[in-house]
């Protein structure tokens, strides 16, 4: 049995549809991201299955719960750090942690969680003296305070530094090895290829692919990437030679996906000669994560 099953989850605001007919499962020991732009409908399904928003249709369980009729029982077997949290400026890291624990009928190493996070030296520090990044683990630490058999992270990295991110990436390992299941939405790719044993690419509401980095590159961006610009390209043309999986163009600039980069560079070039089109700041390089969620989303930014 799955430690999460999500099977037709929609949730809807008059016109908007937030979240359209999403299906997937979430194992044990398993890092599941949710990549996706701005607005295509992360923190929404992670809300439902954290039961903080009612679920229109559809269904989910968690550890076997379901989540629309056990609400109050699935919130005792998950960890939750939500986008944004409020801490209470008065209390320290180890007070913070002694409260939230005090909400659950299970007692709770305060000392073991600050390892885990890495604040063991912080325990008397105030939450306002705090560093962005030393924040951010006390929202872990104070989602891990229950000892959950799932963690749901919500962008846990953004806004900070890259060695804050990279000090976070470091706890979720740790979670991830002590046995749970760790849920996490970002939209960092680095973070995303880094972290997860297996993703989901949701835009619009939709999940659109689904499955391990590696297998999302190898089949959406290919083995190589050519990237070049040129104000006019004969696309079909451009498609239709040999080895390309596929191109993505914005704005006169382009992201050739191949098999074979060094015969489609050749043919390429002698395709622009032919055509009488200029390319310009030509790179070869393999694909990666960032090719296959521009390939599928698109390049423009949403808010």
């Amino acid at each position: 049995m799955p430690l999460i099953e999500v099977i037709d989850l929609s949730k809807s605001y008059a016109e908007l549809k937030a979240v359209d007919g999403v299906f997937f499962e979430v194992h044990e020991e398993e890092v599941f991201g949710i990549l996706g732009p701005n607005g295509a409908g992360k923190t929404t399904t992670l809300e439902m299955l954290e039961a903080l928003r009612p679920i229109d249709s559809g269904s989910a369980t968690v550890c076997g719960i379901d989540v629309r009729k056990q609400p109050n029982k699935v919130k005792q077997m998950i960890g939750v750090q939500l986008q944004s949290t409020s801490l209470f400026e008065y209390l320290t890291v180890s007070e913070t942690i002694d409260l939230f624990a005090s909400f659950y009928k299970r007692k709770v190493d305060i000392k073991g969680i600050l390892e885990e996070v890495s604040l063991q030296d912080k325990a008397n520090a105030y939450i306002p003296n705090l560093s962005g990044g030393q924040k951010q683990r006390v929202s872990v630490a104070l989602a891990l305070v229950n000892d959950p058999k799932v963690v749901f992270l919500d962008e846990p990295t953004t806004g900070l530094d890259p060695q804050a991110r990279r000090h976070l990436w470091d706890v979720i390992e740790r979670t991830r090895n002590k046995g749970k299941s760790v849920v996490l939405t970002t939209h960092y790719m680095e973070e995303a290829e880094t972290l997860c044993d297996r993703l989901a690419i949701l835009d619009h509401g939709k999940i659109i692919e689904m499955g391990t980095p590696r297998e999302l590159i190898q089949k959406i961006a290919g083995e190589s990437t050519i990237e070049f610009a040129s104000e006019e390209i004969p696309r079909e043309k451009v498609e239709a030679l040999p080895s390309v999986e596929g191109l993505k163009s914005t704005d006169g600039h382009h992201l050739l996906f191949t098999e074979n980069a060094h015969k489609t560079l050749i043919d390429l070039v002698g395709l622009s000669e032919r055509e009488s089109f200029k390319i310009e700041q030509l790179q070869v390089r393999g694909g990666t994560l960032e090719d296959v969620f521009i390939s599928l989303t698109g390049r423009s930014l949403r808010d």
